[in-house]
C-alpha cells in the first residue's frame, strides 16, 4: 500500500494536510499546480522532499504539511461517494471480528472504501478480502483506487447484487461486514460463505433499529449465536497548558466573589421589603424589554470553584514572581461527532458431526 519510500517521488499519492478541516489527497504530477486559501504550490516543488515536509507557499499566504497516506489519513481525506466509516467504528469493527495479519475477510458495500483500507492494511499479503458493490459507477472507481494504492493483489472487488445473488466464495473466509440497507436478506449467504471448520464472525452496520431487529431475527433463524449490538461515539479531548495562580491569589478571588454574592443578596432583600411597604408593581432597572442584561459584575458572579485552578504553588514564592510552572489541563471537542449507526455482532459455531457421540 502506497509509497514507503522516505522521499516524495512523481506519481505518488500524498496527503496535503492544510487544516484540521481541510485534508485531501493529491496525485504528484510534475507541471501542475495546487491552489488553496493558503498560498499556490508547484508539483515539482513537492518532488525530492521527505514526507512530513512544511512546505511554505510561492506567494507567502501560508504553508502545508505532505504527508504520507495511511488508512486513517485517507479516511479523513477520501472523496466521499457514500457515507462512509469513520475511525472509531472501524478498530471496534476489526477488534470484535477478530480481523489479524491473514485473515479472510468479506466486505459488502465498499461504498467509498473507508472501511477497505483499514482491513487491508490489517490482514497483509497474507490476507484476503472479497468486496462487493452493487452500484457500477461507484464499484469502477473504488477498483481504479484499490489499483493506484497498490491494493490489487489484497482485494477482489466485485460488482454485485449480493442479497440477490450471494457471494462469489463458499466455506471460505473468517469473518463478514454488511454494509447494506437490508442486511437480513444476505445472512443466509453469508453463512454459506463463512468458514465451517472454525468459528466465525459477522458485523452488520445499520443506521436505524428497525433494521437491528430484523437482523437480529434473521442471524437467530440462521443459527447465529452471541448475537450482540453496540453504538460507538468519539469524545475528542482538547489538551492544553496553563499557568496557574498561585495559591494565595485564587483563595482571594474566591473571597471576593462570594462578598459581592453576599451584597447583591441583601441588595435584593432590601428592595423586595421596601416594595411590600410601598406596596408597589416590582420593577427591575436591569430589565430592558424584558431582558436582563448581562454585566461585567454578574459574569464574574458566574465564575464558580471549578474555574479556579487547584494548583499548589510554593508559598514562599512572591505573587510577583513568574510562575515557571505549567498545568495541562483539557476540555471535550465542540464538535463531537454524534450517532453513526449500529453494530450488530455475531458468532457462527461450527456444529459437531453426526457420527460424533459426545459423552456427558
Amino acid at each position: 500500500m502506497w509509497s514507503n519510500a522516505r522521499d516524495i517521488a512523481a506519481g505518488d499519492l500524498v496527503i496535503i494536510w492544510q487544516t484540521r478541516e481541510l485534508i485531501q489527497p493529491l496525485l504528484i504530477t510534475p507541471g501542475k499546480d495546487l491552489n488553496s486559501r493558503f498560498g499556490y504550490y508547484r508539483h515539482a516543488d513537492l518532488v525530492g522532499i521527505p514526507y512530513g515536509s512544511k512546505v511554505g507557499s510561492r506567494n507567502g499566504k501560508g504553508f502545508i504539511h505532505v504527508l504520507r497516506p495511511t488508512p486513517e489519513l485517507w479516511t479523513m481525506a477520501l472523496p466521499h461517494r457514500t457515507q462512509i466509516l469513520y475511525l472509531a467504528d472501524i478498530a471496534f469493527i476489526t477488534s470484535w471480528l477478530d480481523i489479524k495479519r491473514g485473515s479472510s475477510v468479506i466486505e459488502a458495500g465498499t461504498g467509498s472504501g473507508s472501511f477497505s483500507h483499514s482491513v487491508a492494511r490489517t490482514i497483509g499479503s497474507a490476507g484476503h478480502l472479497w468486496s462487493y458493490e452493487f452500484h457500477e459507477a461507484r464499484a469502477n472507481k473504488a477498483r481504479e483506487e484499490f489499483s493506484l494504492h497498490g491494493m490489487a493483489d489484497i482485494v477482489t472487488l466485485t460488482h454485485r447484487n449480493v442479497c440477490k445473488d450471494g457471494f462469489t466464495v463458499d466455506d471460505t473466509v473468517d469473518a463478514v461486514f454488511l454494509d447494506l440497507p437490508a442486511p437480513w436478506d444476505a445472512i443466509e449467504h453469508a453463512k454459506k460463505a463463512l468458514k465451517k471448520t472454525s468459528p466465525a464472525r459477522i458485523c452488520c452496520f445499520s443506521p436505524c433499529m428497525e433494521q437491528v431487529l430484523r437482523t437480529v431475527n434473521a442471524l437467530n433463524d440462521s443459527g447465529f449465536t452471541d448475537i450482540t449490538m453496540f453504538e460507538t461515539l468519539l469524545r475528542p479531548h482538547e489538551v492544553h497548558q496553563i499557568s496557574p495562580q498561585p495559591l494565595t491569589q485564587a483563595v482571594e478571588k474566591l473571597k471576593k466573589l462570594e462578598q459581592k454574592r453576599e451584597d447583591k443578596r441583601q441588595h435584593q432583600i432590601a428592595r423586595s421589603s421596601k416594595r411590600k411597604r410601598d406596596d408597589l408593581p416590582e420593577t427591575d432597572t436591569d430589565n430592558v424589554g424584558g431582558k436582563r442584561l448581562r454585566t461585567q459584575e454578574s459574569a464574574e458572579e458566574d465564575v464558580g470553584i471549578r474555574d479556579i485552578p487547584n494548583a499548589v504553588v510554593d508559598p514562599g514564592q512572591s505573587a510577583s514572581q513568574p510562575l515557571l510552572i505549567k498545568m495541562p489541563v483539557s476540555k471535550v471537542s465542540p464538535d463531537v461527532r454524534g450517532h453513526t449507526s449500529y453494530l450488530t455482532f455475531a458468532r457462527l459455531v461450527p456444529t459437531a458431526p453426526s457420527s460424533v457421540t459426545i459423552r456427558e
